[in-house]
Formats: C-alpha cells, sequence, structure tokens
C-alpha cells in the first residue's frame, strides 16, 4: 500500500535524512588508502549515535538473505553493485567505493548512497561515477506531481545506456516512510507514462546503479548479500530520499559537498 506523507512527516524524514547525509560525508572524509571497510562502518556508526537515530541496515533481513545485516552502511568496492558487508578489507589507491547508508530517527527513515574513488582515479570510473549522479539527477527532475514512476525510470535508464552502462535488472528505488522499503518500487529503467502516478505527499528513493561493462549481469556473492558484475567490472551507485510537492521535488538526504 502506498502511503502518501503530510508536511510534518516530511519535515521529519528531512531531519533523518540530514543523519544520514552526514553520516555518509564523514565515511567519504575518513575513506583513505588503508582504512578497513569495518572501521568506515563504525565512523557512520558514530555519527548515527550521536544524532540519537537507529539504523534499518543493522540487523535488517528479508527473505533472500541468509543472515541478518551485520552493519550501518553497504560498503560496494570496485566490482560489486551493492549490498557490499564491511569487513577487514583495507582501501587500495584506486579502488570504486560506494557506500549505502540509512537512518531512523523519530520513528521515520531517510536511505542515500554516494560512490567515490580512494586515491588516484581511473578516467573511466569517474565517469561511471558521475553517470550514475547524472542518472539520479534525470529521475529526481522526473519526480514531480502528475508524473508516473515510469516516467522516472525512463529518466534513469536512458542516462545510463546512452553512456554504454549496463543497469542490474530487479533491483531499484523504493518508497520511504516509517520503514525503509514501502511501495511503490521505482525501476531504473522502464516506458514513460506507465505506472503508479506521483501525487504530493509520496516519497521516493531514488537510486541509480550502473554497470561499467555494459552488461546487466549480476551474482550474488558467497556471504549471500553481496551483488557483483558477472563480466568483472566496476559500478557505481547513486541514491537520494526526495519527497513530491507541489513546488516541486524535494531531496530529503541532501549533503555538504567537499570542496
Amino acid at each position: 500500500m502506498v502511503e502518501l506523507k503530510t508536511d510534518a512527516s516530511i519535515d521529519a524524514m528531512h531531519a533523518a535524512g540530514q543523519v544520514v547525509g552526514r553520516a555518509l560525508t564523514a565515511v567519504r572524509d575518513a575513506a583513505e588508502v588503508g582504512i578497513s571497510l569495518r572501521e568506515l562502518d563504525e565512523v557512520a556508526h558514530d555519527v548515527l549515535r550521536a544524532a540519537g537515530a537507529g539504523s534499518p541496515f543493522l540487523g535488517y533481513r528479508p527473505s533472500f538473505a541468509p543472515t541478518p545485516f551485520p552493519a550501518v552502511i553497504c560498503a560496494s568496492v570496485n566490482d560489486a553493485i551493492v549490498h557490499g558487508i564491511p569487513d577487514g578489507y583495507r582501501l587500495r589507491d584506486g579502488d570504486l567505493v560506494s557506500i549505502d547508508c540509512g537512518a531512523t530517527l523519530d520513528g521515520w527513515a531517510g536511505d542515500s548512497a554516494i560512490s567515490f574513488v580512494v586515491g588516484e582515479p581511473r578516467a573511466e570510473d569517474l565517469r561511471l561515477v558521475e553517470t550514475a549522479e547524472r542518472a539520479l539527477a534525470a529521475g529526481i527532475a522526473a519526480a514531480v506531481v502528475g508524473n508516473r514512476i515510469g516516467d522516472i525510470a525512463h529518466a534513469v535508464g536512458s542516462v545510463c545506456r546512452a553512456a554504454g552502462y549496463g543497469i542490474p535488472e530487479d533491483f531499484g528505488g523504493h518508497g520511504v516512510g516509517r520503514q525503509m522499503h514501502e511501495d511503490p518500487g521505482v525501476p531504473n529503467e522502464g516506458r514513460p507514462g506507465r505506472g503508479y502516478r506521483l501525487r504530493p505527499g509520496l516519497v521516493l528513493a531514488i537510486e541509480p546503479m550502473v554497470i561499467g561493462g555494459g552488461t546487466d549481469g549480476y551474482h550474488a556473492a558467497p556471504d549471500g548479500w553481496t551483488l557483483r558484475t558477472d563480466d568483472g567490472s566496476r559500478a557505481a551507485h547513486a541514491e537520494h530520499t526526495v519527497a513530491i510537492t507541489n513546488a516541486g521535488p524535494r531531496i530529503l538526504t541532501a549533503r555538504e559537498e567537499r570542496p
């Protein structure tokens, strides 16, 4: 069931989203060659604790998962697309890192993701990240009253396909509210004019995922969580929680950008 939020509820979700934004900024700033993914998880956890926020990731166990998720961030490196478990892996020069983070505050959730390169970047990785961000921006621009979910999906997918990238099937955005995952689903590819009509009060996580090799194939790693590209190419992920309003899309997880 799709729940439309009141203005007060959206403001409360914005507060949760700001915690997510601070956590992602802190992780990005701490990410350097030699730091472990587990240490980055603790950086994010410190931000959540300081804000009095909980994590919708920690202990989350959907039907496909063999175990509850053990961390407050997903940390996906290089050929990992999403759902990477933060472990003892230490970042190396040139690693492409995607961090997904959520927070719950006063009963409301926020969800966002960023991708970046540690150390000396490769040009193709920067292009991959930039494309994911452009696809996110296009999806947000389509998130206006009167459009449909298919318009968002088409906007996201068009940017990714035009760049020659793959899009993992069956993974995309979703509604957000008191739960991290709510109806409706938001695919990363689709036909315009189709699907649920966007109305004021609808809150969505829009999250492009792009595969650098141009194919759509992926597989689950042995941990049962991490999704990796079939062709071994690198992947990037970008996400914001966005409210549909009469004044246009409102990004609830905006963060301070590093100079």
